[in-house]
């Protein structure tokens, strides 16, 4: 997926360690496959097959179609902000990413885990804990504009120019959005809701705050371009307070 993933797996007790570990080799093994199906630079990908006509959706297999599924609702519920579909063209990375690294953390849980912290390019899904984890500042390389507390599946994406330069397209204007903000980090409870609000929420700018507000289990922590802070009202029950955790990802 043209990014780095990292695994924080943690046992207790009598855990079967090698039942882990081949939930660990076929969470990777499931990543690999999710960017060989879905990438849309790999011209022999379903997507890039889907977007050129050669596959219908249908003939894409369920999980391609469960993702436009998902995409379909998050369009929905973000006023096409939120968009699998722009200038012509097909790509759903915006939310299949997180679909991706949530599929991942449930098979790892499932084998036996007590807790698992992966994160997929910057994005976060947590599974018991606690963990903290890291919102990088966007401004100053290296730092940290706020540290969540997660316990339970809790998940942290954030989405800005920061890492990749601005990837991200105003699906109303093709161009690059113009809205003051440096980065925006939306809290859930599943990377893969999280993934695609983010997403939404960094096109939309300003207009965010009154969005994220009005979404059940969302909550939303943005930097802007002159390095000021906002974030919605329910927030600030995620931040750690200094000592707590025992887990670390940034």
């Amino acid at each position: 997926m043209g990014t780095v993933f990292s695994f924080d797996v943690r046992l207790e007790g009598d855990a079967d360690r090698e039942r882990v570990r081949a939930g660990l080799a076929a969470a990777v093994a499931g990543l690999h496959h999710v960017d060989e199906v879905f990438s849309p630079y790999r011209p022999d990908s379903r997507i890039s097959r889907l977007a050129r006509g050669e596959l219908t959706l249908a003939g894409c297999g369920p999980d391609v179609a469960e993702v436009f599924g998902l995409c379909e609702t998050e369009e929905r519920l973000s006023d096409g902000w939120f968009t699998p579909r722009y200038a012509g063209g097909l790509d759903p990375t915006g939310l299949v990413k997180g679909w991706a690294v949530q599929r991942a953390v449930d098979m790892i849980a499932s084998s036996g885990a007590a807790a698992v912290c992966l994160n997929g390019g910057g994005d976060v899904q947590s599974y018991g804990g606690p963990w903290r984890i890291g919102i990088a500042d966007p401004l100053h390389p290296g730092g940290l504009a706020a540290v969540v507390e997660a316990h339970d599946g809790l998940a942290v994406a954030t989405s800005g120019p920061a890492e990749r330069g601005c990837h991200i397209v105003d699906p109303r204007t093709g161009g690059t959005p113009d809205d003051g903000l440096a980065s925006m980090t939306v809290v859930g409870r599943g990377l893969t809701q999280a993934d695609a609000r983010a997403t939404a929420a960094y096109a939309m700018g300003p207009e965010a705050r009154a969005w994220l507000e009005q979404l059940p289990g969302t909550e939303g922590f943005a930097v802007t371009a002159d390095g000021t802070t906002w974030q919605t009202s329910g927030f600030a029950r995620y931040l750690a307070r200094h000592g707590d955790g025992e887990g670390r990802a940034a």
